[in-house]
Formats: structure tokens, sequence, C-alpha cells
């Protein structure tokens, strides 16, 4: 039965992010065909950003009339939500409307809307949902959380998504039969890259992202009424209701003690110790309760928004398949450090501090190669390839790491602490995000090269 609570509460959390990570691996296949091209990355960016409105109501309902939203009936709609936007999304991505002169895909945008809306607001409530299951489930969640991003990623690397071929212009043009299929003809001899078609359309992706959502659904619908789990919880209650009672016991058998029988200094095992702040259990002081939010905007700002704004430009320069590598080991690492979570749950704010900076400096030399983009350090060599994979990699695995351990220290401090989590975790992302949207599509400060015409001198 326990296996079974672990199994619902992993396809529970799968569903949290899966419908957004699904259209950022699509892209390469959805920009072609439709009339905003490679500035719908931009439109995205902003249309996430827009959609937390979401967090933003359920904080302020928790903040200003505590106890009065139950986060089960907003799931319910969010989740239902998410399984109709992207049903919807499968027949309608490609249809466009005429306003002011010029042709937009406005059901797509709209869709893509609703759908950031409904990833954006389960950062506020599946978390806190969370509550209501053992200590133990809340790292199962946080893997379900990874493989969203897994998932999409191997069903698009299986779909064919962004690969391409180099062929020379002219034997490519006459191949195709005219001069112009899915490529532009060049000088003599010139190379020229080619999109090879997907094993199947972007329609079939979307229903499977539905599908993905349907099985998210379900689990929540599980989670709530399937009797095993409904014993699991109970126990849970029962269990926490006779700590809590036992630490009440200790804490009035001190107070009755005599002046000269209270220690002057607790035992580590011992009873519990005074409030060092109005936090939670008041087990952290105020300062670190500011050090674990600091380095939690900071981590999901790196992570969801300011290095994958600029993974193809710091990958692409060491070809097509170092890009798929690096983000297909990146979409892996994210699980595997929530199943070292798992089994190493090292609490240490001193560890979290040590991990943050190691992870920012992977993140450091992925954004200098981005920077260095078309031309980065160790261009065309192997061991440039293999770096900036394992930096990603690394990148990930470190940060995911930390983020998983600050879910499991605030989950002991409360539901109201889980809800600022998420709150948290959507404040970093906006910030990271609107950090890099005019760098990146504004300014253009980093450069993209052709995949196969683009020289470097060594």
């Amino acid at each position: 039965m326990t296996l079974l609570t672990h199994v619902l509460a992993c396809l529970f959390g799968m569903g949290s992010w899966v419908a957004i990570n699904g259209m950022w691996v699509e892209l390469p296949l959805i920009v072609p065909e439709i009339p905003e091209g490679w500035y719908l990355p931009s439109y995205l960016t902003v249309l996430i950003q827009m959609a937390n409105v979401g967090p933003l109501f359920v904080t302020l309902m928790h903040r200003f009339r505590p106890g009065k939203l139950d986060e089960r009936p907003v799931i319910y709609s969010i989740v239902g939500l998410g399984v109709v936007a992207t049903f919807l999304l499968a027949f309608f991505w490609k249809h466009t409307v005429s306003l002011a002169g010029a042709t937009h895909s406005v059901p797509l945008l709209v869709l893509c809307f609703l759908l950031s809306v409904v990833d954006c607001t389960s950062s506020v409530t599946f978390l806190p949902f969370m509550m209501r299951l053992g200590p133990q489930y809340l790292t199962t969640y946080f893997v379900g959380e990874g493989v969203s991003g897994l998932v999409p990623a191997i069903v698009a690397l299986v779909q064919g998504v962004g690969v391409v071929h180099c062929r020379n212009a002219t034997v490519a043009s006459l191949a195709n039969g005219t001069l112009g299929i899915n490529s532009t003809v060049g000088a003599s001899g010139e190379l020229q890259a080619q999109y090879q078609p997907a094993n199947f359309s972007a329609q079939v992706f979307f229903l499977f992202l539905s599908a993905m959502m349907v099985v998210c659904l379900a689990a929540f619908l599980l989670l709530n009424h399937h009797p095993a789990v409904a014993r699991e919880r109970k126990r849970e209650h029962y269990f926490n209701r006779g700590l809590a009672e036992e630490k009440s016991d200790q804490a009035l058998s001190l107070s009755h003690r005599p002046q000269e029988e209270k220690p002057m200094i607790s035992s580590p095992g011992g009873h519990r110790r005074a409030r060092r702040s109005s936090f939670g259990t008041g087990f952290y002081s105020g300062p670190e309760v500011t050090f674990i939010f600091v380095v939690l905007a900071w981590v999901n700002a790196l992570t969801n928004a300011v290095l994958p704004s600029v993974q193809s430009y710091s990958c692409l320069p060491y070809g097509n398949q170092a890009y798929h590598l690096a983000a297909t080991m990146a979409a892996v690492a994210n699980p595997v450090a929530c199943f070292i979570a798992m089994f190493l749950p090292l609490r240490s704010l001193v560890l979290i501090g040590l991990l943050t900076i190691v992870g920012t400096g992977f993140g450091t030399y992925i954004m200098a190669m981005a920077a260095l983009s078309p031309c980065p350090l160790l261009v065309h060599s192997v061991s440039g390839t293999a770096l900036i994979v394992i930096a990603w990699m690394l990148f990930v695995l470190t940060l995911s790491y930390v983020k998983v351990i600050i879910g499991v220290i605030l989950r002991d401090e409360g539901h109201s602490a889980l809800v600022w989590c998420g709150a948290v975790v959507q404040l970093g992302s906006m910030l990271g995000a609107l950090s890099m949207f005019p760098l990146v599509s504004v300014y253009g400060l980093f450069k993209s090269g052709d995949p196969c015409n683009t020289m470097c001198t060594k």
C-alpha cells in the first residue's frame, strides 16, 4: 500500500509542469508552421509570467484569509483545465486569426496562457496538498515533478524533433527537385541545414500531453479517495497527533519542574527548544529563514529561466547531437537528484549553501559559453562537447538537490511554509525570466550560428 501511495504521488507530481515542458521541447516542430516564427519562445516567456496571477491569488488568500481556501477544488479545476487545453491544442495550434492587418496564432497563444496558469498555480497548490500525506511522499512528488520534464524530452527525441543534417546546397536542391524546400540555397559548395521530418505529428504529441494530464487527474482522485491512501493519511494523522501530545507533555513537565532542576543546556536529543522565530515551528531563526528563501528564489531563477533561455546558444555550437544530449541528460539529472535526496536527505544549511555555489559555478561556465556563441571554447573538440554536456548535467543535479532539500525542510515547518515555498519558486522564476528577456530578445546579446557553415578559428 505504501508503494501504491508513492506511485500515485509520483504521477501526481508529473502533471505539475508537463504541459509547458512539452511546449518547449516541441518548439522546433511548431515554429516553422506559425506566423510568429522564432518569436514564439519570447511570447511564451511573457505568457508564463502573466500566468503568475494564479499563484498570486492563492498566496494572497492564504495570507489574508488563512484556512479559507481548500487547495483540493483548485487542483481539480486547474488539472481539468490542463486536460481540456492540451486536447484543444492538438486540433487548433495551427489556426490563425487576422488582427490589425496581421496574422497571429491566437488559439495557440490563448491555450498556452491557460496551460501556463495551470502549471504556475500547481506550484502553490500541489505542494501544500502533499502536507496531507507523510513526509516520505514529498520527495517522491519531487521525483514526479522532475519526470515532468524528462518524459516530454524523451518523447520528442523519439519523434525526431529538430534533427538536422548538413548537405551540399546544390545536391540538396536537385534531390528536392526545386530550389526552395526546407532551405535557402547558398554559394556553390556551401552546406545547408535540412531539418528531417518528424516521426509523428505535433497533434499526436499534444494528445500525449493531454493523456499525461488525465493520468495526473486520476492519480489525484486516488490520493483523495483510495481506501489504502486514506488509511495511510489516518495513520500519519495519529502519528503526528501523538507526537504533538508528547511534545506538549514534555513542555508541561518542564514548566512544573523546580527552577534548580531545569537544565542549563538542553541535550541534542532532549526536549523541544525555544522558538527562534515566528516562522513555522520556530526551529529556524529569522536570518536562516531568509537564507532559505533567498537560495530557493536564486536556484529557481537559474534553473527555470536564466540558463534555459540560453541553452541553445551554449550547446548548438558544439553540434546538434551535443544540444540534444545536454537537454536529455539535464532532464535525467532532475529525478536522479530527487532519488538521491530520498535516500540521503542532508538538511544542513551549510551544505545547501555550498551546493548552491557549486551549481552556480557550473551555470557560470554555461553562461560564458553562451556569451561566446557561435564560437565558444573548444568548439571543434570532443572535450568541449563533453564539458558542456557534463556542465549542464551537474548544474541541474546540484541545484535540483538543493530545491528538494529546501522543500523537505519547509514541509516540516507546516502548510503555510509550503505555500510560501511555491510562491518563492514562482517569484524567482519570474525575476529570472524578466531579467533575461531583454538581453536575449530585445538587445540580442547572444548570437547563434549556422549549424553547417559557421567557421571558428581554433
